[in-house]
């Protein structure tokens, strides 16, 4: 049974929203060194060590409670995976569930970043940016538009790289964007015009259409009329873009930049702002479209990712005679320059044609990385194990040795099947604490990364001893 060392009051524990902490540490840890620790980030309104009730002793279980989110999110970033005091394992600090949540699990990293915002109807994504970019570095915008007419609904999201960062939006933004965390909602289907109640107002759920700026319509990628050159007639400045590994907007707008003439491009995400693995290139001439398709159709990027492109109806009339001979010259002429040109290598490597693109990195990450150095011995004994979740799909595990290796033992690289969480051993402890301390929250090649400690695996279990 569990006992707390004082009875924290039941009123006011949840207000503000996410400004209680749960931490897991070692049983040594005092409150006192738990309030010492914390109180650098904030006004502290009480810490509370969970006890056994019949021995009186910790259960390595603790809650903070700070009054403002800003200041609990704070916290989390900056002392998960920290030790607090000699002797002792590194600590796990997530956001507390809310007492009257029904779920069984504290708050994702990733259900704090994003904000829901009302806006003036007149704000472009920009204005919508430099609005919020005082609070942090912002990830993308995104302002809900009606589908038919393309014209803003004065409703928007912002989605942070940090929790700290979309606390202090909302806390500090002004009172007429009534900013609210966007928390996620059950996946139902909605038309355009339909409201899903969540939190504590109602909040529109934006379709892929709503937040299309051109009048042709978005849909699922199997949907799209797509054509070939090399079978049909028809050819299009609109191409669709499919990858099966995570790949950023950025990544996509750098690869197909490289063709002068592109006019749009987006990544397409579904209302929470998850990608969907596809993206809609649109150029301002046919001859830029064809040259892009035949180029990096197949291009693998990132490494061992081989992007699928292909047209799709842009919504002009190429029926007439006239257009169809216009088309078919313009591919004629294009497909001989494509044929007879640079490879696909070469032109991503020709700075005297293109001078504003650079080549593609291999590993695309917001964290600066050591050089490379050798794996460990395979029989090497195990030190340190690193519990590593991917959001919103796993890693090549030649890029995830690729970027653990780097700061030194790592023995080897296991992914669980079937789950995006993975193992990564170590013969070193220190170099294992550099690395979670590194890379934890962190982007490698559009995958977010939450890095901890493993748990030991347990003695007294009567099942078949973990092989990773």
């Amino acid at each position: 049974m569990d006992d707390y060392a004082s009875k924290p009051p039941t009123e006011n524990l949840d207000e503000p929203p996410n400004s209680r902490l749960f931490l897991v540490t070692s049983r040594s840890v005092s409150e006192d060194v738990i309030r010492e620790s914390f109180s650098p980030f904030g006004d502290i309104q009480g810490v509370w060590v969970v006890k056994d009730k019949q021995t009186k002793e910790s259960k390595g279980v603790s809650y903070v409670k700070f009054a403002k989110s800003s200041q609990a999110c704070l916290a989390m970033e900056e002392m998960h995976g920290k030790v607090l005091m000699e002797g002792t394992k590194p600590i796990k600090v997530f956001i507390a569930q809310s007492r009257s949540s029904a779920r069984h699990r504290d708050v994702e990293d990733e259900e704090l970043t994003r904000i829901f915002v009302m806006i003036p109807k007149t704000f472009s994504e920009e204005d919508l940016k430099n609005t919020f970019k005082e609070y942090g570095d912002i990830e993308y915008c995104v302002i809900i538009k009606n589908k038919f007419t393309g014209e803003s609904k004065g409703l928007g999201y912002v989605r942070y790289y940090k929790p700290s960062q979309a606390a202090l939006a909302i806390e500090n933004c002004d009172r007429g964007y009534r900013a609210i965390l966007a928390e996620p909602r059950s996946r139902t289907t909605t038309t355009d015009g339909e409201y899903a109640t969540g939190g504590t107002r109602t909040e529109h759920v934006p379709t892929a259409e709503a937040m299309n700026p051109y009048p042709f319509t978005l849909a699922d990628p199997s949907s799209y009329p797509v054509t070939d050159y090399r079978s049909s007639d028809v050819i299009t400045r609109c191409l669709m873009v499919s990858s099966r590994a995570a790949i950023t907007q950025e990544q996509i707008y750098a690869l197909f930049d490289i063709i002068p003439g592109m006019d749009y491009c987006e990544l397409q995400r579904d209302p929470y702002g998850v990608s969907k693995g596809h993206a809609v290139i649109r150029y301002n001439n046919l001859g830029s479209a064809v040259y892009a398709k035949e180029k990096l159709n197949g291009f693998e990027y990132p490494p061992g990712n081989r992007l699928v492109v292909a047209f799709i109806d842009d919504g002009e009339d190429r029926t007439s005679p006239v257009g169809r001979m216009a088309m078919q010259f313009v591919a004629t002429q294009m497909m001989s320059s494509v044929w007879n040109g640079p490879s696909t290598s070469q032109l991503l490597k020709a700075p005297s044609a293109f001078p504003t693109v650079s080549p593609v990195s291999r590993i695309q990450t917001d964290v600066t990385l050591p050089s490379l150095k050798k794996l460990a011995p395979p029989d090497s004994k195990v030190k340190e194990r690193l519990f590593v979740v991917f959001s919103p799909s796993t890693l090549p595990l030649d890029v995830l040795e690729d970027v653990f290796c780097r700061y030194g033992s790592l023995i080897e690289v296991h992914l669980v099947p079937g789950r995006r969480v993975g193992y990564m051993k170590y013969a070193d402890k220190q170099c294992a604490d550099e690395a979670m301390a590194a890379l934890h929250g962190h982007m490698v090649n559009g995958v977010r990364m939450k890095v901890m400690l493993a748990d030991p695996p347990r003695e007294e279990s009567h099942k078949r001893p973990r092989t990773y």
